[in-house]
């Protein structure tokens, strides 16, 4: 294997302790964020040689940003410091049924004023083998868009495969006079493994796939393979919310000769589900880039995201041992 390279922007998230509405204690527990340093924390903590391209601003909450990347194992040498501001985010857990809600205040983030031509994309796809990019990076506005169709123009010119998480963020986008479609088709364009439902494939295709379940999944991805030549693996979570202490998903992974299904897993006494896509996207790549298959790349992505529900903050903090004892339906203590 090759190194494992993302773009995109770092953030902190700020939440109340526990269950608590916002600010109504005045407390807030600090977690680092942002999707595709989850996707990159965790493929650091299993192992992967992974490196991170990003823009901080040069005060302590850059840096303890970049910190808090490398010790998990994280390449943060192409993480470039200027700007003024660190993006962040609020996030209000739901309980029972009061669902999450979150607050963004990323306008402006250092990441998202820096220009375009910031990163030397000949240098740092130097010896890598995959190049992730997600949807949020576009949605920051139209030079973080132009930058991220860089950054995917020079991996197609080298060769370097790219995995894409449509993470489709509407009020993000309608911060500014965007055109989602026509971007996201961009970089959808030029990506082998997309991250996304049905419901991205129709924003992006402008049709409506009709049905159930797995009929309407198959037609999806039969008519994102047909629009999108490079694209050979689409993975996607169905997830059912009971309440928000308790949902239902199962993982799908679809390439062009054929599918593989997961069974559905209730999800109880959640925690956190925020980062639970990342964790998906992570746990499928982690699997991959071993050499397994998409029926091993879906049991593995819906376990590492079955394992972050239980665990508060955005990244996925876990090592194969965890996977494999959840794999193994180990609920008991470990001693």
């Amino acid at each position: 294997m090759g190194r494992f390279l993302a773009f995109g922007e770092m953030m902190w998230r700020l939440s109340p302790p526990g269950r608590e509405m916002l600010m109504q204690t005045p407390k807030l527990d600090v977690w680092l964020a942002g999707a595709e340093a989850n996707v990159v924390t965790a493929l650091g903590r299993l192992g992967h040689d992974v490196g991170f391209v990003s823009r901080v601003p040069d005060n302590d909450l850059g840096r303890a940003a970049v910190s808090t990347l490398r010790g998990h194992g994280v390449d943060t040498s192409a993480v470039h410091y200027g700007g003024d501001r660190m993006g962040l985010y609020m996030v209000t857990s739901g309980a029972g049924m009061r669902a999450t809600e979150v607050i963004y205040d990323r306008a402006g983030s250092s990441f998202a004023e820096a220009p375009a031509e910031a990163w030397d994309w000949e240098t740092l796809l130097n010896g890598v083998d995959r190049l992730h990019l997600s949807g949020i990076t576009p949605a920051l506005g139209p030079v973080p868009a132009k930058a991220a169709i860089r950054a995917a123009e020079a991996a197609v010119a080298r060769g370097v495969p790219i995995s894409f998480d449509g993470n489709y963020r509407a009020k993000l986008w309608e911060r500014w006079d965007s055109n989602p479609r026509e971007i996201l088709m961009e970089l959808v364009s030029k990506a082998d493994i997309l991250f996304g439902n049905h419901r991205d494939i129709a924003l992006l295709l402008q049709k409506d796939f009709g049905g159930d379940g797995e009929d309407r999944r198959q037609s999806a991805a039969d008519a994102a393979f047909a629009a999108f030549p490079k694209l050979q693996m689409i993975a996607s979570t169905a997830r059912h919310v009971d309440t928000a202490d308790q949902n239902r998903l199962s993982a799908r992974i679809d390439g062009r000769e054929g599918h593989a299904q997961t069974e559905e897993i209730i999800l109880a006494g959640i925690v956190d589900r925020i980062g639970g896509g990342d964790a998906f996207a992570s746990g499928v790549l982690h699997a991959l880039r071993q050499g397994g298959d998409i029926a091993q790349a879906a049991q593995t992505g819906l376990a590492l995201t079955a394992l972050k529900h239980s665990l508060p903050g955005d990244a996925a903090l876990f090592r194969q041992a965890d996977i494999d004892a959840f794999l193994a339906g180990g609920l008991d203590v470990r001693r």
